[in-house]
């Protein structure tokens, strides 16, 4: 053919010939990654033990394995003892330092610090008073109401009315469950227990005052509170426990817990730029 080209066909000898086959280059699986990766998980797994056992203190992390209340206060109180014994510890450290020391100044705050001490609850009471005793309702009570169940059961608000009542009638002293009562101690609810200063008490909750027993019932009876409280107590359908009994003599055991007072603080707002 005129101005075109020819491809000649392949003879016979080239056609019988093997081509070779062409491949297509695979990339290769990075082995580095997974080389490197293995030591980091391991060290990250031992890390995250060493964390849980740092943050247990020795303790359960799983609280789920506490399976009745009587454990839980049981291993509360154990806690609470030790770090009450180690604050007697070191208050009886600090006595002794200040004890060997010389000073005019020193001398004049511990001065002070033995008139404060009775008034504070650092020193035993004791004398004539009474006893009161708070209680759940009884349970065929608690199991057959169908109204508010909450009026069936004592309240940390319960037990601090009482309180209050007491110091308004001039009580010199008062405890809660042997716990001596001071301005910084609190009274919350934890659960179906009631927490006095770090250690919870299920009811029934004692109270007892020592003080001129006359104006202690009259400040019991003039609170508000405690009159509808009393109303309750009366009340068959309520029948929430109240128990009062005068004392000829009543202990208060000086306050041992913690001194210090810890409080929250505002956080101020940033100024308006």
């Amino acid at each position: 053919m005129t101005g075109g080209s020819h491809v000649q066909p392949p003879d016979a000898e080239d056609a019988r010939r093997p081509r070779p086959r062409l491949l297509t280059p695979q990339p290769r699986r990075p082995r580095g990654a997974w080389r490197l990766g293995t030591p980091v998980v391991v060290l990250l797994c031992g890390a995250l033990f060493i964390v849980s056992a740092h943050n247990s203190g020795g303790t359960d992390l799983r609280p789920g394995r506490y399976t009745d209340l009587a454990s839980l206060v049981k291993d509360e109180s154990d806690q609470y003892d030790a770090l009450r014994r180690q604050v007697s510890d070191l208050d009886a450290q600090v006595q002794a330092l200040s004890a060997g020391m010389s000073d005019k100044d020193v001398d004049r705050i511990h001065r002070t610090i033995d008139r404060l001490e009775d008034p504070a609850g650092m020193r035993p009471r004791s004398g004539p008073g009474l006893t009161i005793t708070l209680s759940d309702a009884p349970e065929d009570v608690i199991n057959s109401t169908t109204g508010n169940v909450n009026l069936l059961l004592v309240h940390q608000q319960d037990i601090q009315a009482v309180v209050n009542a007491l110091w308004n009638g001039g009580a010199t002293a008062v405890t809660v469950e042997g716990q001596r009562i001071v301005s910084t101690t609190g009274i919350k609810c934890e659960g179906n227990a009631v927490q006095l200063q770090g250690v919870p008490y299920p009811q029934p909750y004692t109270i007892q005052a020592v003080g001129d027993q006359g104006a202690l019932l009259t400040a019991i009876e003039e609170d508000p509170y405690l009159q509808t409280y009393r109303e309750q107590a009366a009340d068959p359908a309520i029948s929430v426990g109240w128990d009062l009994q005068l004392e000829p003599l009543v202990t208060a055991p000086a306050y041992d817990g913690l001194r210090d007072l810890s409080f929250a603080v505002p956080l101020r707002s940033a100024p308006a730029s």
